[in-house]
């Protein structure tokens, strides 16, 4: 009994082995190209995460104020702006958030560079710019973006955190234990058993433990990328025009032209929808108006002061003003957690004020949003670190403890790789019979839900059995 027993036990513990180290090898490809970049995105992350403290240190004396009883109108101080740089347009208010700060108005040049011009609300006196393209903040935005090369830096990072997806499930499966070696190490640090053992646990059970947490960043940052994000998820989640606007005539732009290069000032599912219009133009023409009316409203049909109380009114309280760019522009006031104006998702608003009659035309409010725009609106006050000190402190252990993941997978290749030889040092390959069923479903999932990591493997499958498998130099490599 005993005897007939054991070549089926054989058998099994063969096939363990060999999906244990198949799951390895496409783990270790993964790796290959996801850790610098989890490298670069923790890094960039963390810079972020303290733009506010980084801002101020270089900017105080520009940005600091002695608070006092009384506060100069926005109007008046739109006038001094306009005023100190007569050359430039406004398009943008932002309001103080501390009482010890200085208002902004952003502004923008002929050439098109916008600047912050930020004013005393006390005084009205303009202390000075700031230069929107130049803050540390973007600069670690758009590498955390795009790579600093525009469209293939998106692409390769839409790549590196789809194929993170494959290299978090694969780790998962050989983290969680199933004999007695992977037992020894599992929820714990072996400091007394060699450096690969120490950094194998260390890489295992912080990548096991944080698992859903990476997952949760993966997606949430996937959903900005130039494919997955912007055609397929963007596309479909996007506020619907025709219940916004109704027949209205709507603008060839849309919400991301309100944004200040980079920067990601409205809402995500409002980006690719089409701005409405301002359509009372003839029934407050200006020159019909006497001319204090015309200099008391800043060159605008209506009040700034009146328009910043009626938001007030309405709920809002930090916000941002943005101001038409043409004559059939709008008026928007937008308050929500993608810039930083709101940390609870579901005070997101969005509303859009006709120019001349300052008529509300559109109000965009959390309960208009699908499921996946709510996601994204409370998922990306999570991954800003936004909504409180302790979610602050929890992004910055998260993104050292990705950092320590991606070192210590490094340290681990490093040390186990065949040194003084060509080999790469790839986990060996184990001949098995039979498909195995749950890795191939995991990984035409992954394939499907994600194009580009789908043509990435697909790519690999190609390349391991045009190239490594044929040509003898690349074969040893990768054995």
């Amino acid at each position: 009994m005993l005897n007939d027993s054991t070549p089926s036990r054989v058998s099994d513990k063969s096939r363990a082995k060999s999906l244990y180290f198949m799951t390895w090898r496409w783990h270790f490809y993964a790796g290959l190209f996801v850790i610098p970049f989890m490298l670069m995105l923790s890094l960039t992350g963390l810079v972020m995460l303290f733009d506010d403290e980084i801002e101020m240190a270089r900017y105080q004396s520009i940005l600091q104020v002695e608070p006092s009883d009384k506060m100069v109108s926005i109007s008046e101080q739109l006038n001094q702006v306009k005023q100190a740089f007569p050359q430039h347009s406004v398009t943008q208010f932002v309001p103080a958030k501390e009482s010890n700060l200085a208002n902004r108005f952003s502004i923008q040049s002929p050439d098109g560079h916008s600047v912050f011009a930020t004013v005393n609300p006390y005084t009205g006196e303009v202390l000075g710019t700031i230069d929107r393209s130049d803050s540390i903040y973007n600069l670690a935005n758009d590498i955390h973006a795009t790579l600093l090369i525009g469209d293939w830096g998106d692409y390769l990072i839409e790549v590196s955190a789809s194929l993170g997806i494959l290299l978090l499930v694969s780790g998962i499966y050989l983290w969680l234990p199933r004999d007695n070696a992977s037992k020894a190490g599992f929820l714990m640090v072996r400091l007394n058993s060699g450096s690969r053992i120490m950094m194998r646990d260390l890489h295992a059970n912080l990548g096991g433990a944080l698992s859903i947490v990476l997952l949760f960043f993966l997606i949430s940052g996937l959903a900005w990328t130039g494919v997955w994000g912007a055609k397929l998820v963007q596309a479909w989640n996007t506020f619907p025009t025709y219940y916004a606007y109704g027949a209205k005539p709507e603008s060839v732009l849309t919400h991301a032209s309100l944004n200040h290069g980079a920067e990601e000032e409205m809402p995500w599912n409002l980006e690719q929808t089409p701005m409405p219009h301002s359509e009372d133009k003839e029934a407050h023409d200006h020159s019909k108006m006497g001319h204090e009316q015309a200099q008391s409203n800043s060159s605008y049909s209506i009040d700034i002061d009146q328009l910043i109380v009626r938001a007030i009114q309405m709920g809002f309280e930090q916000y941002s003003l943005f101001f038409p760019k043409s004559e059939t522009g709008v008026f928007t006031i937008s308050a929500n957690s993608m810039a930083g104006q709101v940390t609870d998702p579901r005070q997101d608003r969005t509303s859009h004020f006709d120019q001349y009659s300052g008529r509300l035309l559109v109000d965009v409010t959390w309960e208009d949003y699908s499921l996946f725009a709510k996601f994204m609106a409370a998922g990306t006050s999570l991954h800003q670190g936004d909504l409180s000190i302790w979610n602050k402190a929890l992004n910055v252990f998260f993104c050292l403890a990705f950092i320590v993941i991606s070192i210590t997978g490094f340290v681990m290749w490093w040390i186990r790789r065949p040194s003084g030889s060509s080999k790469l040092g790839v986990p060996p390959r184990f001949q098995s019979t039979g498909v195995w069923k749950t890795g191939l479903v995991t990984l035409i999932v992954i394939a499907v839900a994600f194009p580009l990591a789908g043509l990435s493997i697909i790519a690999a499958l190609l390349l391991d059995w045009l190239l490594f498998s044929r040509v003898e130099r690349l074969r040893l490599a990768f054995r």
